[in-house]
């Protein structure tokens, strides 16, 4: 008899093994920062668990997981180095609101994929005005580099949503393509 790996067990495992990289390898956090970790990674695997649980279509659970990816690196490259010149800069928090858009439109669209695709189309524009506003009021670092860090940034969370959208706008068409397949009773 051959048994299964339960793969809630293993996601969890991971985000448990994930937390403990920087203790083996002696990175020099405090607590805080072990319990910030702790807290991304937490509401991360919870997130992909909502998603995972949402729906089976592979489409579905890949744009979830893009999604969350894309969210958990948003917070993580603020809090380590800012998007804005440092970490410290406040005017990061304006980031923020891309996380609104993107949880605020899925859960507004009670998980469903058409409405979930659209939320992270809104979270990319949400992205790219925000990258775009703090070029034109210079809150990027000075000089070439901060704007090709701005300009590099912006383009690759843009694409995370996008890639994310267009998951879940698959998800929306294999959906309505298997309720109009099988026949009503």
């Amino acid at each position: 008899m051959t048994r299964s790996i339960n793969p809630h067990l293993l996601g969890w495992s991971a985000v448990a093994a994930l937390l403990a990289v920087p203790f083996v390898a002696g990175a020099p956090w405090t607590p805080a920062d072990y319990v910030f970790a702790a807290v991304m990674l937490g509401v991360a695997g919870g997130a992909i668990e909502l998603g995972q649980r949402a729906s089976t279509g592979l489409s579905y659970r890949a744009g979830t997981l893009v999604a969350v990816a894309a969210a958990f690196l948003l917070v993580w490259i603020n809090a380590a180095v800012g998007f804005f010149g440092s970490e410290d800069n406040d005017v990061n928090a304006v980031f923020g609101l891309v996380l609104l858009v993107a949880v605020g439109g899925t859960l507004l669209a009670r998980l469903r994929p058409r409405g979930v695709a659209r939320a992270m189309v809104a979270a990319a524009a949400t992205q790219l005005a925000i990258g775009l506003t703090g070029l034109a009021a210079g809150w990027a670092a000075p000089g070439p580099v901060g704007v090709r860090t701005t300009l590099g940034g912006t383009a690759f969370f843009c694409v995370l949503w996008l890639a994310s959208a267009a998951l879940f706008a698959r998800a929306a068409r294999q959906s309505a393509q298997s309720r109009t397949a099988s026949p009503s009773i």
